[in-house]
This record gives C-alpha cells, structure tokens and sequence, in this order.
C-alpha cells in the first residue's frame, strides 16, 4: 500500500508527508492522547532510542489527536519523566483528519473518546519504506504499551531482506540465521549463501549477509 500525499501540522513545523519521508525510512505512530500515563512511556522510549533510528536511516513521526500547544507542553514532560530529549516531530491531529486517513481511530475502547465523545486514536504503528510504501502496520490497544525493540527488529528484517535475497524466521534478532528466499535456487544459494543448509527443500538457513568471520 503506498502512502497518500497529505500535510501535516507537527511540533517541528508543517510537512508535506512525501517531502518529509524523502529517501528515508519513516517510523508512523499514533497515540491516543497527550498527558495520559502509557503514552508518557513509550514518547520517551522513542525518544531514547532516537540513535538507534538514526543508525538505520529512519525518521520518526508521532500523531495524536490533540493541538500544538497541548503537544509543545506535553513534550515538557516526556522529557522531564523519562529523562530524555525528545527531538522528533509530532502531528497535530484535532482535526482527525489524518488518523480518518490511516484508520486509527479507536471504535472498539468506549473509554478512549475525548470530552465531546469523538474517539481518540489505538496505538497504531506503519513502517514506511523509501519508496513510500507502507510495510507493516500494527495496532495496539490503548491500554498496551508498545514494545520499540521489536519495531526496531522488523525494520531491520526489512532492510535486510530489501538488500539480499533473504527472509527472517521466528523470534530472529539481527545477526542470526537468515532463511533463503523462496525463489532462489540451489545453485545461486550456493554462490550467495556459502555454506548454507537444508533442513527441507522449502527451509533453507544461512548465516546472516555482512557478518561473515573473515
């Protein structure tokens, strides 16, 4: 699914969202709303492994459904509580506009709704890949804390998987065994995976390119 063109108002100033992913990697993620205790956490767990993005190629993007300023003195206290500098842009969303777009909207949880009864957005996560193409999308509920760990553990499947002929199995971790693509035959596995093994014919490991002992 490729993203929509849209523009956004953030803390860091109006984007145009095609302009703002460029050639990067872009990390989408809502919250449901500022000043609530799990989203407090998880801005400042983004926030904390800003470095980790960076390594990666990947901007980071937050939404909720509230206003500048409510974001701008909100921030204040993600970076008081979690002892951080956050530095990425968050969108202002009162509108709904952009989370009607992403269908983020939250019509499950009758507790997550604003003082007028409109609902506020689930948790929801999109990596979006250089060619803006939405790769994943998770949603949490809003009273589930998201793990960033593991945002971090797709995205380096999908990079991995984007530059080599590969897959990823279960509970991987970057740097363990990579599976051989579907599609690659005995023959080529043999020049681009030396050494890899068999288990069926349809389940090949390898050990993961770039990190070959010399």
């Amino acid at each position: 699914m490729e993203v929509l063109e849209h523009t956004a108002e953030t803390t860091k100033g109006p984007i145009q969202f095609h302009d703002f992913i460029g050639n990067s990697w872009v990390i989408l993620f809502s919250h449901p709303a500022d000043f609530t205790p799990v989203c407090t956490t998880e801005l400042g767990a983004v926030a904390r492994l800003q470095d980790k993005f960076d390594e990666r190629n990947v901007k980071v993007i937050g939404l909720s459904a509230n206003d500048l300023t409510s974001h701008d003195k909100w921030i204040e206290d993600i970076n008081e509580v979690n002892d951080v500098k956050l530095n990425f842009p968050i969108i202002a969303d009162d509108s709904r506009e952009i989370s009607t777009l992403y269908d983020m909207l939250d019509y499950q949880d009758l507790t997550n709704l604003d003082a007028k009864g409109v609902p506020f957005t689930v948790r929801s996560v999109f990596v979006i890949d250089p060619k803006k193409t939405i790769r994943l999308t998770l949603s949490y509920p809003a009273s589930t804390g998201r793990n960033f760990d593991e945002i971090l553990r797709v995205v380096d499947s999908l990079q991995i998987g984007d530059k080599n002929r590969i897959t990823t199995p279960a509970n991987w971790k970057n740097g363990d065994d990579v599976i051989v693509h579907p599609s690659v035959t005995n023959d080529e596995a043999a020049k681009l995976f030396p050494g890899f093994r068999t288990v069926k014919p349809y389940l090949r490991f390898a050990t993961q390119p770039g990190t070959q002992k010399a």
